[in-house]
């Protein structure tokens, strides 16, 4: 069979007969010569079939794109002035002695170019085809090295890999899970699960000690560039440890895979308190290659009469922050209603702005509609607060502090996209000490992470001030992404207990939902600790992609259908009534 992948000859294989298969690339006519471009998953090499050999020369004229096709011959030198640099396989070619079509195509549904310009839809329909190009071959090679090396890795620290049931029972995990319908047991339903969060729990108090697995998750939840329906997760748990030992072994990891994958060296990683991710960036997950930061001035503009800054400053749920941009004052107004327009997505109701022409002109040098409602003194010392300078352009969040945070935040992160103010390639961090809980839209509370995450705190203490309450929770951040997060648990069932009652979850529902854990709990469960990273944004940022769909074998499209197959699909009366189920048809809303 096969004696060389395609992409793997070279000059010191010269002479040597070699037997190739592969798709041809493309097949061009010169003359009376006829070269195919052979592709595998290694490369393309070419191929050269002359009349001399008249039963191989009349099959390569019965060649097109995309056949597949068996290749014997020999090795040898590319012609001088003829070698291609910008191959590996360039310095040489084969002289095709044998040339068998082991199958035909049709015309391919879009040209296998790297930079071909075609619809995603029609991409995933045709993933089969889309996968033979070499950009997303390399995609799925570099995936495949990422997954061994972290196995390697983990291993090597005393990992054990072990499998958890992908077939559960519904938990809260802050999204819609997958039901899967039970036929031995009618109208109850299996999830698929968001995590293997309990089990790998349940594993520390059975004494696996380590645990790591490469797991499927399921998620039914609006889509966007970094979600899947289906994603895969790193699934990391220890005993015996706090959180400095876990994110130091977790640092370790990914310092090293980036350097031995990417010869990239990274310095060792920032921790950010969560409160001070918040009050500079108004994210969790900041992107710390723009160098630009919030500034509160709430304290500044609370005595003025424009409402709409000094009603936030006097909101104890409000928030007023400036962002200054050195050197933006070049930006249009055509531009500034563009972002005013983005800020309105996150619910911002408008996005004030000040361009500072001439900052000894005092007020008069600022160019805004809004300096006049804020007064020369209040305007200067906000200016003076920024450290502006000549040139610059000021932009303010006024609002509830959430929405303050995430129009302002986004706004920081597209103004470093679209003016270039990235300061590095790579800037990883930690944010760490998450508050315990966050207030819902309805006054309650809800965990910031998950339920079982261990509070900073006494079980009285957090009864007494839950809102105030610190977890040990930690996520590992990268150019803006979360790559993972984690935390200690909760390993004492008092503790445990108090969480639920704060969450609204009383002793009843509690254990017929967690019974298990609670259980588990009470027979010796070791303090311990984990993280997960997505395995799909950690290598959509390591191959520089812009959508995780670009590095998963066969995904869902935005509408979390897989256009390959077209699930989901309807099922047959038999197979509904084997699972006792009725199918009830939408009701159509009137016009």
């Amino acid at each position: 069979m096969r004696s060389h992948y395609c992409g793997a000859i070279n000059e010191s294989h010269v002479d040597q007969e070699v037997t190739l298969y592969g798709w041809v690339h493309r097949r061009r006519d010169h003359g009376g010569v006829i070269f195919l471009d052979l592709r595998d998953r290694e490369g393309i090499a070419q191929i050269v079939v002359d009349p001399d050999t008249e039963e191989s020369f009349a099959t390569a004229e019965r060649i097109r794109n995309e056949f597949v096709v068996q290749v014997k011959g020999r090795i040898r030198r590319r012609p001088e002035g003829t070698t291609n640099k910008d191959m590996p396989t360039g310095a040489v070619e084969v002289l095709g002695k044998d040339v068998v079509i082991l199958n035909v195509a049709a015309t391919p549904p879009f040209p296998l170019d790297d930079y071909v310009d075609v619809g995603e839809d029609t991409r995933l329909k045709y993933r089969f085809m889309d996968l033979r190009r070499p950009d997303m071959l390399n995609k799925l090679r570099f995936r495949s090295k990422v997954t061994s090396y972290i196995r390697n890795f983990l291993d090597g620290q005393g990992f054990m890999d072990v499998e958890t049931p992908i077939l559960t029972r519904a938990t809260p995990e802050g999204a819609r899970d997958y039901l899967v319908p039970s036929r031995t047991h009618a109208g109850s339903f299996f999830a698929l699960p968001q995590s293997p969060q309990l089990f790998k729990q349940m594993l520390m108090v059975s004494g696996v000690d380590r645990y790591y697995q490469i797991a499927k998750c399921f998620r039914d939840e609006d889509l966007r560039a970094d979600r899947q329906p289906e994603f895969t997760q790193i699934d990391i748990e220890c005993s015996f440890i706090d959180e400095n030992t876990l994110m130091n072994i977790m640092e370790e990891m990914v310092r090293e895979m980036f350097h031995d994958l990417l010869d990239v060296k990274f310095s060792p990683f920032l921790r950010i308190p969560y409160s001070e991710a918040m009050e500079k960036y108004g994210s969790d997950k900041p992107d710390l290659r723009i160098p630009l930061e919030f500034t509160d001035v709430a304290d500044l503009v609370a005595p003025v009469d424009f409402k709409v800054f000094s009603g936030p400053a006097n909101d104890e749920k409000g928030r007023v922050v400036a962002l200054r941009v050195p050197n933006g004052a070049s930006i249009s107004r055509k531009q500034i209603d563009l972002y005013t327009k983005y800020v309105s997505i996150y619910g911002a109701k408008g996005l004030a702005w000040i361009k500072v022409n001439e900052l000894e002109k005092g007020a008069e040098g600022l160019q805004s509609p809004i300096v006049k409602f804020l007064g020369e003194d209040v305007a200067m010392a906000i200016m003076t607060r920024l450290g502006a300078q000549n040139g610059d352009i000021v932009f303010f969040g006024a609002d509830k502090a959430k929405i303050v945070n995430e129009a302002i935040g986004a706004l920081r992160v597209k103004l470093g996209e679209d003016l270039a103010l990235y300061t590095c390639k790579w800037a990883p961090c930690w944010v760490i000490d998450f508050p315990m809980f966050e207030e819902t839209n309805d006054g309650g509370l809800t965990a910031i992470h998950h339920p079982f995450t261990s509070p900073a705190c006494t079980p009285e203490e957090l009864e007494a001030a839950p809102e105030k309450a610190l977890s040990q929770a930690y996520d590992m951040v990268l150019n803006g992404t979360e790559l993972g997060g984690g935390s200690i648990r909760i390993h004492d069932g008092a503790m445990q207990k108090t969480v639920f009652r704060i969450l609204g979850i009383e002793d009843e529902e509690a254990q017929e939902k967690f019974g298990f854990l609670l259980d588990a709990l009470r027979f010796g469960c070791p303090p311990h600790g984990g993280l997960a990273f997505g395995l799909d944004r950690l290598v959509m940022l390591m191959t520089e992609s812009q959508s995780i769909r670009e590095v998963i074998a066969f995904p869902k499209n935005q509408s979390a259908s897989c256009m390959l197959t077209q699930a989901p699909g309807l099922v047959d009366n038999k197979q509904l009534k084997e699972l006792s189920i009725s199918v009830r048809k939408p009701v159509k809303e009137e016009k």
